[in-house]
């Protein structure tokens, strides 16, 4: 059963890749299903998450208590990012981050997903763009054009409609002082969450509502 949530003024954000079913998966499905369990994050931004042959990772450690949205291109074996919001979903739409011939779709999906959160006052509708760039050592290059091809989808999402935030989520593949990660042309994103910046732990973050302007440079 999906709890409802309402008027508060913080949005508790985490962001985690699932290694898809890699590894001891059973003991790290119980480590997680509590782990989320006590967190009790609003939105949840999921990389390598499984969907395929009935079976739906998210969904099996959240249980009932979410919306969630997955992306549509995914990789052979079901692996891909996934959203999920304890407020309903509104449009949810996705970028091709394939910006080179090296970014092959067997190897990597290639794209970002942005999911309209509609959260109530004092919020408000917020967007929750999950990022997933290239994860190999050599494609430095890459990343950063996805980090602006990113960037550019999200402006141009929030120009067409009315959001009170930005959260861009994901597990970056990058450290943070890395001009990926710090957002490169991502100015007018109020907040950032990486998987990459603490190893093994889903990091959180909250912030209070403020109607923040866009900015108008890179």
């Amino acid at each position: 059963m999906i709890e409802r949530v309402s008027g508060t003024r913080e949005v508790r954000v985490a962001t985690l890749n699932l290694w898809g079913l890699y590894g001891e998966w059973e003991e790290r499905r119980s480590v997680l299903v509590d782990g989320l369990h006590e967190l009790r994050p609003d939105v949840i931004a999921f990389q390598e998450a499984v969907l395929a042959n009935g079976y739906d990772q998210v969904a099996d450690l959240l249980g009932a208590r979410y919306h969630v949205a997955h992306q549509a291109g995914r990789e052979a074996n079901g692996s891909g990012c996934s959203v999920a919001s304890r407020w309903p979903l509104g449009e949810v739409q996705e970028v091709d981050l394939r910006v080179t011939p090296r970014v092959y779709p067997h190897e990597y999906v290639g794209r970002s997903t942005a999911a309209e959160v509609l959260a109530p006052e004092p919020i408000g509708p917020l967007l929750l763009v999950n990022h997933k760039p290239s994860g190999q050592l050599g494609f430095e290059h890459e990343r950063e054009l996805q980090a602006v091809a990113a960037s550019r989808f999200v402006e141009e999402l929030v120009g067409k409609r009315e959001v009170s935030h930005v959260v861009l989520a994901g597990d970056f593949d990058a450290t943070p002082a890395s001009a990926r990660a710090s957002g490169a042309g991502c100015s007018p994103w109020v907040a950032r969450a990486s998987a990459t910046e603490t190893p093994g732990r889903a990091p959180t973050l909250g912030f209070p509502v403020k109607r923040s302007r866009r900015a108008t440079g890179w």
